[in-house]
């Protein structure tokens, strides 16, 4: 079942994040993970949430998701975001 990892992140430092941004994408695709949406305005139809900038990418399973995570190679670019970002993440699993 497809995954999608959905986050609202609060960018602390833009100009380091373009770093990320630019070195993230060949790290998702090697896990055969596609970016789905990456920022752009939002706008909210119900309630007072007020999301930073969304992203959101789709994994073909979860285990693609954790292998993507867990890549060695990434860990430097995802401890890079963690040091940029304050981020808020949640799982939709797809057909459940």
């Amino acid at each position: 079942m497809s995954v999608y990892m959905i986050l609202d992140a609060e960018v602390h430092n833009p100009v380091e994040y373009e770093k990320y941004k630019a070195a993230a994408p060949q790290y998702v695709a090697r896990h055969g993970g596609e970016y789905c949406c990456r920022g752009g305005a939002a706008e909210i139809f119900l309630g007072d949430w007020q999301p930073e900038r969304i992203v959101m990418l789709k994994f073909p399973s979860r285990e693609k998701y954790e292998a993507f995570i867990n890549d060695p190679d990434y860990k430097p670019w995802k401890e890079m975001r963690e040091s940029l970002t304050t981020i808020k993440q949640w799982m939709l699993i797809e057909g459940m």
